[in-house]
C-alpha cells in the first residue's frame, strides 16, 4: 500500500493507482517500494538517485491533451523511472524486488524501459521572460507573412506544468525537468487545435505535431490520423485541480503571446520608421547648413563684385 501523500490531488492518486495495476512494471514496483523505504536499507540505496515516474513528474491542465501527450509518448515511456544519472539507471538494474543483487530478476528483468537518465542532450537556449514555470523560449512557426499559423496552440514541452521543486537544479548539471527530461521526450513537438490546422501548417513542422482532435504526426510525412483510442489510463495528472487555471488556458496563453508578438513587431516597425525619420532630419539639417553656408558665400562674393564694379 502506497503511503498517503496529501500533496497529490485526487487525479494524481488515481494515476498512481493505475500504475500499481501494472504489476509487471518497474514503476509499480517502485511505488510499492516507497512504502517500505524506511525499513529497507537496500531500497534507500537503490532509490537515492530516483526522481520519480515520468507520468507523475508533470501535470497537464486539460484531460484530452494529457491523454494525447501520453499516447504520443507511449505506455513504456510513461512508466519509466527517471534518475538523475545513467549510474542511477544501472543501479535499478542491479537490485531485485527483494533488495538483493540479481540481474536475472527484479528491475533488470523488466526491460530497457525501466529507467531514464536526465544526463541526455538538454535544451540549449533561453527561457520565456518572467515565467515562473520556466517555459522554453522556442522559435514559433511563422507563415510567409510573419503570422503564426491558425490553430497553433504552442509546444508540448511548454504545456507540461512542473512542480516548483522540480524547476530548480534537478539534474547533475543544474538543469530543471523541462529543459532536461521533457525536452528530451517532446523536443519541438507542436500542438494544434485540429487536424485541418495541423495539415495546413505542414511545411512549418519539423519535429512532429499533434492536434486536439487526435491527429498525430510523429515526424515529417509520418501520420497517424486514426481515432483516439481512449484506453490510456496512465496519463499526466490534471493540474487544473491544483492551480485552478481556466479550461482554455493554453488557447488564451497562445493568443496573448501572439498579441505580444504583434506588439513587438509594431514596435520594431516604429523603430525603423523613427530611424528613417531621424536620418531624413539629419540630411535635412546638413543640406540646410550647406545651403546657408552657400548663401553666405554667395552674399560675400556678390558684395565683392559690387565693390569692384564701383571702382571701375
Amino acid at each position: 500500500m502506497v503511503k498517503e501523500d496529501h500533496s497529490h490531488t485526487k487525479n494524481e492518486k488515481k494515476i498512481i493507482e493505475n500504475i500499481l495495476k501494472r504489476e509487471g512494471s518497474a514503476a509499480a514496483l517502485w511505488y510499492k517500494m516507497k512504502s517500505q523505504i524506511e525499513t529497507q536499507a537496500s531500497y534507500r540505496i537503490l532509490t537515492k538517485d530516483v526522481i520519480g515516474v515520468v507520468a507523475t513528474l508533470g501535470m497537464v491542465d486539460d484531460d484530452n491533451l494529457s491523454r494525447l501527450l501520453s499516447e504520443y509518448l507511449g505506455l513504456d515511456t510513461m512508466l519509466s523511472i527517471v534518475c538523475k544519472t545513467y549510474e542511477g539507471v544501472k543501479a535499478l538494474e542491479t537490485y531485485n524486488s527483494e533488495g538483493l543483487i540479481d540481474k536475472s530478476l527484479g528491475f533488470c528483468a523488466l526491460g530497457a524501459s525501466t529507467g531514464r537518465p536526465l544526463d541526455g542532450r538538454p535544451y540549449v537556449g533561453n527561457f520565456i521572460d518572467d515565467d515562473p514555470q520556466q517555459r522554453l523560449d522556442l522559435l514559433k512557426p511563422r507563415l510567409v507573412n510573419g503570422e503564426i499559423p491558425p490553430g497553433f496552440l504552442g509546444f508540448a514541452v511548454n504545456m507540461i506544468t512542473i512542480n516548483s521543486t522540480n524547476l530548480n537544479g534537478i539534474s547533475i548539471d543544474g538543469r530543471n525537468l523541462r529543459e532536461s527530461l521533457f525536452y528530451n521526450l517532446f523536443s519541438n513537438l507542436q500542438v494544434y487545435r485540429s487536424r485541418e490546422d495541423m495539415l495546413k501548417a505542414l511545411p512549418l513542422i519539423s519535429n512532429g505535431a499533434i492536434s486536439l482532435d487526435g491527429g498525430v504526426m510523429k515526424s515529417p510525412g509520418v501520420f497517424d490520423m486514426g481515432q483516439q483510442r481512449g484506453d490510456m489510463d496512465v496519463t499526466f495528472p490534471n493540474g487544473f485541480e491544483r492551480f485552478n487555471l481556466p479550461v482554455n488556458y493554453f488557447e488564451i496563453e497562445s493568443r496573448l503571446k501572439e498579441t505580444q508578438w504583434e506588439k513587438n513587431r509594431t514596435m520594431g516597425d516604429l523603430q525603423i520608421e523613427q530611424s528613417l525619420l531621424d536620418h531624413a532630419r539629419f540630411n535635412y539639417e546638413k543640406k540646410k547648413q550647406e545651403f546657408v553656408q552657400f548663401l553666405a558665400q554667395s552674399s560675400s562674393f556678390a558684395a565683392q563684385v559690387m565693390i569692384q564694379s564701383c571702382f571701375v
